[in-house]
């Protein structure tokens, strides 16, 4: 969701907000419909509060698995530019296609994997050419004891490649259950329902409007907020994007080109294969 959609949407819900309260001011008698203003803050006390205390926790659970998701891509990045060099220790005849490779699979996850991902239409989808390398790898020949060793370390980076994008994806289908959405509405209807109940036709329009519009504002912003964070993968402001991935894919080709190895990518520039 934009930035622009965002402030209209809460701009729109706070006049709503308000032309209710003003409407339901014209016949509410002077002071409240409570007889005791006091005794109706603190029941408000109770509901705010209950409120914000679930609204901080569902906020720390979307944040952390948006962090996740941003934390994993970047890791995954990293470790795909490690791999390169670390196919090079392997030598011939692997070197040059498992880095090849390595950049398709780097640009089928901006190309491919990224607008999926933003549409939620990944689902549990595998990237293709992690099979590929699975299969090339296998034609390592371990003729010394620094291929063995590289071998080794081409495993855990595979591991820490599959785990870094499974924390990539993971955000992709949010985290917060519909169940929660369901009470978090509920208890935005209520707490609206009872700011009515302090319509006061002594008081002038403006404060009436104020205090609807302030809280009518606050719990809209909080409910978008805790939407951004569920679905981290999107076009607006704060989204995750692939830039670490197309930097990592920079790199890479500068490497190749500064160490003058000869690598042909077997995929187009979309990541998909050339044919």
């Amino acid at each position: 969701m934009s930035l622009v959609w965002a402030v209209l949407i809460v701009a729109a819900t706070t006049a709503l907000a308000v032309t209710v309260m003003l409407l339901v001011r014209r016949g509410a008698p002077e002071g409240s419909r409570f007889r005791d203003g006091d005794r109706a803050s603190g029941v408000f006390g109770v509901l705010a509060t209950g409120f914000s205390v679930l609204l901080g926790f569902i906020v720390f659970l979307a944040f952390e698995s948006y962090d996740q998701s941003r934390s994993g891509a970047e890791e995954e990045a990293l470790v795909v530019a490690q791999q390169v060099e670390t196919a090079q220790r392997l030598g011939e005849p692997v070197a040059a296609p498992l880095a090849g490779q390595l950049i398709c699979y780097g640009r089928s996850m901006v190309n491919i994997e990224w607008p999926r991902a933003t549409e939620g239409t990944l689902g549990d989808q595998i990237n293709p050419w992690g099979v590929e390398l699975f299969h090339t790898v296998q034609r390592a020949q371990l003729s010394t004891p620094a291929r063995e060793a590289a071998y080794g370390k081409w495993l855990d980076q595979t591991s820490d490649r599959e785990a870094a994008r499974n924390d990539r994806i993971h955000g992709a289908v949010g985290v917060i259950p519909t169940p929660l959405w369901i009470v978090l509405f509920f208890i935005s209807i209520v707490i609206f329902v009872f700011m009515l109940f302090f319509a006061d036709s002594s008081e002038g329009a403006v404060t009436q409007a104020v205090l609807m519009g302030s809280v009518a504002s606050v719990i809209v912003a909080m409910l978008l907020l805790i939407r951004f964070l569920d679905a981290p993968f999107h076009e607006g402001l704060g989204g995750v994007k692939p830039v670490a991935m197309e930097r990592a894919l920079r790199i890479i080709d500068e490497s190749i080109q500064a160490a003058r190895i000869r690598v042909s990518a077997p995929c187009n520039e979309q990541g998909t294969l050339a044919s």
